[in-house]
């Protein structure tokens, strides 16, 4: 893992949204174990051979999880994006479906 990733993480304000951003990270390694992490555009950018697979964007009072290369993946309506990239944003009050996006990831990275 990236420390720098570590560290973008451990320096967002919001607990809940360092717990959301750790629990996702965790789910990007797990779906795609050679996935490679940096900081790009000042937020966490994973790649899976030098494609864009998966990006988290924490905000005032959301964490946004960005998937790429999703077009023909019937992703639920929640998302939002154009056809080749959709993300949604987790709350506070949200239980995220882990699960659910590990396997949205799964199949939008399996051709990269």
């Amino acid at each position: 893992m990236n420390p720098e990733v570590t560290e973008f993480i451990e320096n967002i304000k919001s607990p809940w949204q360092i717990e959301v951003c750790n629990q996702l990270r965790q789910m990007v390694h797990q779906t795609i174990p050679e996935v490679q992490e940096r900081i790009q555009y000042k937020k966490p950018h994973f790649l899976k051979n030098g494609k864009y697979a998966a990006v988290i964007t924490p905000s005032k009072d959301a964490v946004a999880f960005m998937l790429f290369n999703v077009s023909g993946i019937d992703v639920p309506k929640e998302f939002e994006g154009p056809a080749e990239r959709k993300s949604i944003k987790i709350r506070e009050e949200d239980s995220p479906d882990y699960e659910l996006l590990a396997g949205l990831l799964a199949q939008s990275s399996k051709e990269l």
